[in-house]
């Protein structure tokens, strides 16, 4: 076991880190002073005075790194909240140091000096911190850094649990076994065998066997968890629960603090946020008024094709469900022969659908007939990004046998999104569907949403599941 390891760990980087800002800022002034990147080099400080302001920026940045968590273990996290992290903490660091210049009245000291810094420090400590980690989970993958963990109780989680601990072994975990008053000693699931009763943790603790414990009880033994706990914490060792009601609760629960009343909400929406619903309305207004401009000489085709390919209406005009439930009316191109309210109830269209015209399969595999939906963007029925909306009928049925299918409905409907971009257009798994449109309605950022429209440009736009 390696209790202390860690801290030597995050003394590294520590010292890393510092190597780093001193390196970022130092080459940020030569870029700016002793090249023409940013035009003739004029300047008013001496190299001194500018490095004299590394007594303030290495304290702060490392304090921003250990503010933004760069100096946990990091074991379970991926490159991708390392590098967010490492946004922050920089972003922040940049920010404070700018108004330190601002109201010490620093007017000659080269602020684009400070962006050069800013960019240069991002990008070594992200390609520094992953090299670092990619050699410490080649360690731990052995015998280097491991940590020894208990679980008490089994149940599904517990299987979760060693499930993932077994396929990540560059996490550097290893399982020590497991107890548990329902199954008898010796029982094994994955090779993680059962020690015997949960009366043993006692003995196990007070022998200092163990790194880390994983309270893994099923639903029916919670009564135990309140001296399991004071077991736990009376010994010092690191305690996490693993609730077996994880398919319930999402991934990113938020709590709130009803005088002093811990209340877990079941589901977390970002946009339930008033500024965060706020920034996505007007990135929808200015998106949708653009993607007229831009996309109207398709939309004018589309209009002519109709014309003269079939008679009827150009616009087809159907009832779908959005936000809160709400119905609404959603624009397409017709890409159908007109047909009555009976026959539009048929179902999804299938490969070979008679209804369809030559040219409404053309708009339809090259996603044209979407286009209208851009004013349902402008009139706020819909958004740029998000779950793509449902018939009512198609909603009565989902919403009894699709487990959670109504909590797209927490968030507008989108004319693209996760699910679209991952595969699950039109005639496809609808339980893959609802997984995608949970995943980002959980997960919703700017930068999503950005990541969301760039994939639909390259491989949203043609359908091969439109008929």
């Amino acid at each position: 076991m390696n209790n202390n390891m860690q801290k030597y760990l995050n003394a590294g980087f520590v010292v890393l880190d510092t190597l780093l800002i001193i390196i970022s800022y130092i080459l940020s002034w030569l870029l700016r002073f002793r090249t023409s990147l940013f035009g003739e080099p004029v300047r008013v400080l001496s190299f001194e005075y500018y490095m004299r302001f590394l007594l303030i920026v290495v304290p702060l940045f490392l304090i921003m790194n250990w503010v933004f968590s760069l100096y946990s273990s990091g074991r379970t996290h991926g490159r991708r909240h390392e590098a967010a992290n490492i946004f922050k903490a920089n972003t922040a660091g940049i920010l404070i140091f700018i108004l330190l210049l601002y109201f010490s009245k620093q007017i000659h000291f080269a602020r684009n000096m400070l962006f050069v810094f800013y960019l240069l420090n991002m990008f070594l400590d992200f390609v520094v911190r992953n090299l670092a980690r990619n050699f410490i989970n080649r360690l731990r993958s052995g015998d280097f850094n491991r940590k020894t963990v208990l679980l008490v109780g089994y149940s599904t989680s517990a299987e979760e649990y060693i499930d993932r601990i077994l396929a990540n072994r560059h996490w550097g975990y290893n399982i020590f076994g497991i107890l548990d008053d329902n199954l008898e000693s010796g029982t094994e699931y994955h090779g993680v065998k059962v020690l015997g009763r949960l009366d043993g943790l006692v003995s196990l603790l007070e022998g200092n066997q163990v790194d880390e414990i994983a309270i893994t009880m099923g639903l029916n033994e919670y009564y135990k968890l309140e001296k399991i706990v004071a077991l736990c914490e009376k010994s010092g060792v690191h305690t996490m629960f693993i609730p077996d009601y994880y398919n319930i609760i999402p991934t990113k629960p938020y709590t709130e603090d009803m005088q002093g009343l811990p209340v877990i909400n079941i589901r977390y929406v970002p946009l339930n946020n008033p500024l965060a619903s706020f920034i996505k309305r007007t990135l929808d207004i200015i998106g949708s008024l653009l993607c007229i401009v831009i996309f109207s000489p398709a939309m004018l085709f589309a209009l002519i094709g109709i014309k003269i390919t079939s008679p009827g209406p150009v616009i087809f005009r159907q009832v779908r469900v959005g936000l809160h439930n709400r119905e609404f009316e959603m624009y397409k191109f017709r890409s159908m022969k007109v047909q009555t309210e009976e026959e539009e109830k048929k179902g999804w269209t299938t490969k070979g659908d008679e209804r369809i015209t030559k040219f409404g399969s053309f708009i339809r595999k090259t996603s044209i007939d979407e286009l209208p939906q851009l004013f349902n963007v402008l009139k706020g029925d819909m958004s740029l990004v998000g779950p793509r909306p449902e018939r009512p009928q198609f909603v009565e049925e989902f919403r009894e046998t699709i487990p959670r299918y109504m909590i797209k409905h927490q968030v507008r409907p989108g004319m693209t999104g996760w699910a679209q971009v991952n595969g699950f257009r039109g005639d496809t798994s609808i339980r893959g569907r609802i997984d995608c449109d949970l995943y980002y309605i959980e997960n919703w950022t700017v930068g999503l949403d950005f990541k969301i429209l760039f994939l639909t440009v390259f491989k949203g736009f043609v359908n091969k599941n439109a008929y």
